[in-house]
């Protein structure tokens, strides 16, 4: 028998709790006083590393998120007039549209490239010489590539800023900025210099850090909120876990490392699991197995949150969408801000953001 669906009818995502509502992101604002300053060292800057970021700037990049999506209709575009290059040389669907959406958000005209076989470097063009031209074309170059070296050889020739949207095996700066936020929206006070043995959580990650870029920016991002953090258990069948000085990399910069085999052992004692379904092995993706899979019976503890990039794989059951669980859609959403928020202190408009009046 074939369901019917009323398309009127709408279920919410979050029946116990609405994680796409403006709730959470005041609660983030009302955590942080706001204060410029931090971001005044990113204009101009290109973004390649986690490395780059240290607390200040990414509570004050989380508030000023938090703004954007708390804000109505902006009487004055911050970024009206600005070009964005667009340039996926891999394929992406939600980096590459939440990018493009951020920028349209704010007033700029943005030039994609989806595919390298269209532009010179199919005649054999090199990065450098392609940068050069993006120079006289737009006003920031955000770049995606499966070659750890291409975002740096186009930094040689660049005049403008660009953003490392995913190097090979190396980093994904932007989206784990972007799960931080989400962690923030979810409980403001880890932002906090110093926080109770009670408030600190414990984080699972699932897979390797020693081939999923996003997961290396956001182990390197987690080491800079150490203090209310427990303990993260990273959660791998695989024997080779870490990246050469990784791990040591981490611990010492005070975050306290587990590594475990299994996954439903562990769920229930962890308040955030971070799932991702690939990783890259050198010349191509991997999707992790349905040995460490979710799903809805899986043994969360009570108000735990599941965090995933995606795109979903087998590894996370559709059946935990309608739980409270899920936060990995508004962690998408959230992306939006996030980028938001960097875009317009790169291209030195942060001043335009804190002083326009807005649009009720």
């Amino acid at each position: 028998m074939v369901k019917k669906f009323d398309p009127l009818l709408r279920k919410p995502l979050q029946p116990k709790d609405d994680t796409a509502g403006i709730e959470r992101p005041l609660a983030l604002m009302e955590q942080v006083l706001e204060d410029p300053a931090p971001l005044v060292g990113l204009a101009n800057r290109p973004v390649l590393s986690a490395r780059q970021f240290d607390r200040d700037k990414i509570i004050q990049l989380s508030r000023l998120a938090a703004l954007y999506e708390t804000t109505p209709t902006w009487l004055q575009l911050p970024l009206a007039g600005k070009i964005l290059i667009n340039a996926f040389y891999e394929p992406s669907t939600r980096t590459r549209l939440s990018f493009e959406s951020a920028w349209h958000r704010l007033g700029g005209d943005v030039m994609p490239i989806t595919d390298p076989a269209t532009t010179g470097i199919a005649k054999g063009e090199t990065l450098a010489d392609v940068a050069e031209m993006f120079n006289n074309y737009g006003d920031l170059v955000v770049l995606r590539d499966s070659s750890e070296e291409a975002v740096y050889q186009m930094l040689e020739s660049l005049r403008i800023p660009i953003i490392n949207a995913g190097n090979g095996i190396d980093e994904h700066p932007t989206q784990a900025l972007a799960d931080l936020y989400t962690l923030f929206k979810w409980r403001p006070q880890l932002m906090a210099s110093k926080v109770s043995a009670s408030a600190q959580i414990r984080i699972g990650v699932v897979g390797a850090p020693r081939y999923m870029r996003t997961v290396r920016s956001l182990l390197l991002f987690l080491a800079l909120f150490a203090p209310a953090i427990k303990e993260v258990v990273v959660i791998c069948q695989q024997e080779e876990v870490f990246a050469k000085e990784q791990r040591e990399e981490l611990a010492l910069s005070g975050l306290t490392l587990r590594t475990a085999r299994q996954l439903n052992p562990e769920l229930p004692a962890l308040d955030v699991v971070y799932i991702n379904s690939i990783a890259w092995r050198g010349d191509s993706f991997e999707k992790i197995g349905e040995d460490l899979r979710l799903c809805r019976s899986s043994p969360f503890k009570p108000g735990a949150i599941i965090l995933h990039p995606l795109a979903r794989g087998k590894e996370l059951a559709t059946d935990l969408d309608n739980t409270e669980h899920n936060w990995y859609f508004a962690q998408a959403r959230g992306a939006v801000f996030m980028r938001m928020a960097l875009l317009t202190t790169l291209v030195q408009r942060i001043d335009q953001v804190m002083d326009t009046p807005m649009q009720s």
